[in-house]
């Protein structure tokens, strides 16, 4: 069966079904990000302290990305996402066992964090660049808009059944779903025929190579640009691991549930978003378009600085999400075509610390504010302040071709 072109990824035999292993683990991992930030406020009623554990989770991503990306060059895939599958595997089933005994406390969290941050700061670049090898260079876009579409559908999936199942059965059973769903990817990537192997090129020192991808970005305009994007968007908006379980409980007075729903209607946003560019005929995205999302997706985070009600805060993540995935699926589609096949690795580890490097940092900004001033305040200023950082990216591309 031929699937329609949008979803012509999905033809590959050996990235179909890594996807869909894939999906059911970002179901758990969802269930575990809710699952973790309820848990940080139960133990500690802190927005700094549930701040701080973004911080922590996501610093390797900001110290070591770049250098994963040279490791991601240098060996075969297939066994490297092999062991990080089982990292993240044994992270979750850890922190269940925790909760379960009633031994749990915040250090933990924070501790298991770290180590969960330490296993996607390799799996991240490894897995985006042998997505390019399964689908080849003709369905990347394809496979970027499913990627971008399964992570957030999971991201709709995760956080409701989560709230359920915390509402009802408790925190630990979403940590113990979250470590079997890795079980799946594991023995996918076991039986697969790709191996991933590295390009049988000369090999300099890791130091050089990575020099020469970050050379690479830096001598090309237009990766120039979609990475700074990137580092704005996920600056200021995608800080939601911070932002919605403050909004729900100090805003909106909501208990769990109300918090999943509303990263559901969040990823639904998104999962719409990433459709979107996956739909489209061409092959590059527009700069126009990465532009406009961006805009939007901040305008949306300044709108959720002046709701206090539930009707009003639901439409804007919706669109928050659509159009920030707009943009990073967009961005990520253009840096992966750009990419040449020797690189690839490192280009995208650089996406990756952007993406996510850059998180501790706003993550630690968002909690403090949030401490002091309240998440609204928060909102706001992170919405005014990327508003402003696009404006100068759009003038400088403007200038820069004058």
């Amino acid at each position: 069966m031929a699937f329609p072109h949008s979803l012509r990824a999905l033809n590959h035999r050996d990235y179909r079904r890594f996807y869909f292993s894939q999906f059911a683990a970002q179901i758990g991992s969802w269930m575990q990000n809710v699952a973790q930030a309820w848990l940080v406020l139960q133990l500690t009623n802190s927005p700094f302290k549930l701040g701080l554990l973004a911080t922590l989770q996501f610093s390797p991503v900001l110290l070591f990305s770049i250098v994963s990306g040279a490791v991601a060059d240098r060996l075969p895939k297939r066994p490297l996402l092999v062991a990080t599958q089982t990292t993240l595997a044994l992270q979750g089933l850890l922190l269940a066992l925790l909760v379960a005994t009633g031994h749990v406390e915040y250090w933990h969290v924070a501790t298991l964090g770290l180590a969960l941050g330490f296993a996607n700061v390799v799996d991240q670049p490894a897995r985006q660049s042998f997505v390019m090898e399964l689908v080849g260079r003709a369905d990347v876009s394809s496979a970027v808009a499913l990627n971008s579409a399964g992570f957030n559908l999971a991201r709709i999936v995760g956080p409701a059944v989560a709230g359920l199942v915390i509402g009802r059965v408790g925190i630990a059973w979403t940590f113990f779903v979250n470590g079997l769903g890795f079980l799946g990817v594991i023995v996918t990537l076991l039986r697969m025929q790709a191996r991933g192997l590295p390009p049988d090129t000369p090999r300099a020192s890791i130091v050089e190579e990575i020099m020469e991808g970050v050379r690479y970005a830096a001598n090309t305009p237009r990766l120039r640009l979609a990475i700074g994007l990137v580092l704005v968007v996920s600056l200021c908006v995608f800080n939601f691991s911070v932002y919605v379980p403050l909004l729900a409980k100090n805003v909106l007075g909501l208990g769990a549930e109300g918090f999943g729903f509303l990263m559901a209607s969040l990823g639904v946003g998104a999962v719409a978003g990433a459709l979107t560019v996956g739909a489209r005929a061409s092959r590059y995205p527009s700069l126009s378009s990465m532009f406009t999302s961006a805009i939007l997706a901040l305008g949306m985070l300044i709108g959720l600085g002046f709701t206090s009600r539930i009707a009003i805060a639901v439409p804007l993540l919706f669109f928050t999400g659509y159009w920030g995935i707009m943009m990073m699926a967009s961005c990520n589609t253009s840096i992966q075509l750009q990419a040449p096949d020797v690189l690839r690795g490192r280009v995208m580890s650089l996406y990756t610390w952007v993406s996510g490097g850059v998180f501790p940092i706003g993550a630690f900004i968002v909690g403090t504010i949030s401490q002091w001033w309240g998440v609204s305040v928060a909102f706001m200023w992170n919405g005014a302040l990327g508003l402003a950082a696009v404006g100068g990216l759009i003038l400088w591309w403007r200038l820069r071709r004058d």
